[in-house]
């Protein structure tokens, strides 16, 4: 909450009221020059001035992610993930995005002053069963609320929850005596359900790891495990298809928008990107689309726009004069570690009658840096306390703010609303680069699934060593029933409670012939697993002179970058972010080095990791090098290849058409229309 007082004080300032007065009589305002921090507190300030809740559409995820991690610090945010297939295909099996979306819709019913959802243009577009379908198929469940166990079992299944013994992940639940855990997909933690004869007497969640029960909800919300299961409930079998389109019925679709209260305030962070990074889809959209199946779903971004009722805020960095309300905001030219300049300008501003806001890390050395060149300033603990802060930014006072999040905050002077703020940047020279994602609590991958289990399987427990799984058998201790896996010792039989299942994994053989059976207690295990550590050491040792081998071979050095390379890079339309810098700038390193190359660069989906290797590509082909870009599936294939056109199409009149027609040959020849080899 560091960035709370911020928007305090800009909501108390009368231009925020004017902008206020001036959106619900124009329904668009339009900003210009300022950075995303000073357009979030911006439009948070109108958002909490209009007294409702705040939907920021941005172009590409990775900018919806920096959006999130940001906002993050202003209160309630949410992250709506989005994918790039098309509406005409067979609904996504990217569980990972339905249910991040599931979470997301799930909340915009109870969405009010201060919050916050973040999503990207795609978004708006028409991808969505409506609400009150969807509605119809999520079952809300209450503390002292009278359910038969059996009845609320028939009821997860419908809504695709698989029973398993011991609750790891999202869509799965499990019963122990009158115990329930269900995984909802739209929850970031499972909840624990237990039963006093009908009644639920308690909702917990709990650890999936750890099996242990944390803090007690006052409702729990389950929403189905997919979007097949409400389209299949409503239509039948839908002609047989497995996984149905939401085009076979458009008139039951909706977009985010339809999920939000009409009272939202909508911020198109950069219209002009969101533009066009929409087309490329449009068109791909367009080919897909078949006429006989009614109202096509894909539209324009300005048509998604101009059939939102909601009022919207147009923010961008750079100001257009002629239509855009000038921010002003100016960012610290100041460098890093001059603690006597930035004293001098706190005093000057101070002097003026600004509000100073210093957003560290370590604001108590912020503090102490800023007494020694004789310039007072205050760190208050809570940042919610806005009384106090309201009372030291009266008194002239510069406030010191703790942040502890990841969120890129560079400082900035705003002279309109009277505000200065620093942070560890302008400090300390520390940058936060870190997105927002979604929490995650993964189960361990070594753990056994009793289901998987059958009598005679090997397994090895972590203390006694390897057994044999002869059944799974429920025992009554103290009056309250728990399953247990039976397994067979050389000296008897062992067992061992589902819920702590962690102390065992599967027994993988390197021979056909089965392993003996180890003694619980015994000396022997204890020699195996000293004997294995002894043997991973080697390999280690083994893979350190292998690769120290290797970096001896001799291979291909690419040519530093020339003039062409730098001209390609320079048509990149958007600023390269620091991580996508760094990786290119160590690919070039390898790749100039007389010797193979071995890396791998990992990042999360809209991370910018096609733009590292587009620079890659293009420093292969101007050395005289053929290159083969492979994607896992036809419209990634596709749409690669219109990438590479776009991001070459600049240059290719400067270059030799031998070294232009090189860069796409090889996109050429895996068109999208080429069939795959057998």
């Amino acid at each position: 909450m560091s960035l709370s007082s911020l928007v305090h004080g800009m909501r108390r300032s009368p231009i925020t009221a004017d902008y206020a007065q001036k959106l619900e009589h124009q329904r668009c305002l339009s900003f210009g020059g300022g950075s995303r921090l000073v357009k979030g507190l911006l439009a948070a300030a109108i958002a909490q001035e209009r007294g409702c809740p705040l939907l920021i559409v941005t172009a590409t995820m990775e900018e919806a992610g920096r959006w999130a991690a940001q906002m993050e610090t202003l209160g309630t945010v949410a992250l709506y993930p989005t994918s790039e297939g098309l509406p005409y295909d067979l609904l996504p099996q990217e569980s990972e995005v339905i249910w991040g979306q599931l979470q997301v819709l799930s909340q915009c019913g109870h969405l009010g002053v201060g919050s916050v959802v973040v999503a990207t243009e795609r978004a708006l577009q028409m991808h969505l069963p409506a609400p009150r379908d969807l509605a119809h198929h999520c079952l809300t469940i209450h503390p002292q609320e009278s359910w038969a166990i059996a009845d609320l079992g028939e009821k997860l299944t419908q809504l695709g929850y698989e029973r398993v013994s011991v609750v790891e992940t999202e869509g799965q639940w499990s019963r122990r005596g009158d115990i329930v855990d269900i995984y909802p997909v739209a929850n970031e933690l499972p909840v624990r359900l237990d039963w006093f004869g009908e009644t639920i007497e308690k909702i917990r969640e709990f650890d999936p790891v750890t099996q242990r029960a944390l803090d007690p909800v006052a409702v729990v919300t389950l929403t189905p495990t997919e979007y097949r299961l409400i389209y299949g409930d409503i239509y039948g079998d839908l002609n047989g298809a497995a996984h149905p389109s939401p085009a076979i019925h458009p008139q039951s679709v909706a977009s985010l928008l339809d999920y939000l209260p009409p009272e939202t305030l909508v911020a198109i962070d950069e219209p002009e990107q969101c533009t066009a990074h929409t087309e490329p889809w449009l068109e791909l959209a367009a080919r897909a689309y078949d006429p006989q199946r009614g109202h096509p779903l894909h539209r324009s971004f300005a048509a998604c726009l101009a059939g939102c009722p909601m009022v919207r805020l147009d923010l961008r960095e750079l100001m257009e004069p002629q239509r855009d309300l000038s921010l002003s905001a100016r960012s610290i030219t100041v460098p890093p570690h001059q603690f006597g300049t930035l004293a001098q300008m706190i005093r000057e501003y101070r002097d003026q009658g600004y509000r100073i806001a210093l957003i560290s890390a370590q604001p108590l050395r912020t503090v102490a840096l800023l007494q020694e060149h004789d310039c007072a300033a205050e760190f208050v603990l809570d940042g919610a306390d806005l009384t106090r802060i309201e009372k030291l930014w009266g008194s002239r006072m510069p406030v010191a703010l703790k942040y502890a999040g990841t969120a890129e905050l560079p400082g900035f002077i705003l002279p309109p609303m009277r505000l200065l703020v620093l942070g560890d940047r302008e400090f300390f020279g520390q940058q936060h680069l870190s997105t927002y994602v979604r929490k995650r609590r993964p189960a361990a991958s070594k753990q056994v699934d009793p289901n998987k289990l059958s009598p005679g399987d090997f397994v090895v427990h972590r203390h006694h060593g390897i057994g044999r799984f002869l059944r799974l058998e429920p025992l009554t201790v103290n009056q309250e029933t728990r399953e247990y896996l039976v397994i067979q010792y050389a000296d008897g039989l062992l067992r061992v409670a589902v819920d702590q299942m962690s102390s065992l994994s599967r027994y993988r053989a390197t021979q056909d012939q089965p392993p003996p059976l180890h003694k619980m207690g015994s000396k022997a295990w204890i020699s195996t697993t000293n004997k294995v550590r002894r043997a991973v050491r080697k390999l280690a040792i083994d893979l350190l002179k292998l690769y120290a081998r290797r970096s001896q071979q001799v291979g291909f050095a690419f040519p530093a970058d020339g003039p062409w390379q730098t001209e390609m890079e320079d048509s990149f339309s958007y600023q390269p972010t620091p991580d996508q810098l760094k990786a290119t700038a160590e690919v070039k390193r390898d790749m100039e080095q007389p010797f193979p190359m071995d890396r791998l660069v990992c990042g999360d989906v809209g991370f910018g990791k096609t733009e590292v290797a587009i620079r890659a590509i293009f420093k292969a082909a101007i050395a005289g090098k053929q290159v083969a870009l492979l994607a896992p599936t036809t419209i990634l294939t596709q749409q690669h290849y219109h990438t590479l056109q776009e991001r070459f199409a600049p240059i290719r009149s400067t270059l030799p058409s031998s070294i232009a027609s090189r860069a796409l040959a090889n996109a050429k020849k895996f068109s999208v229309n080429s069939k795959p080899a057998n």
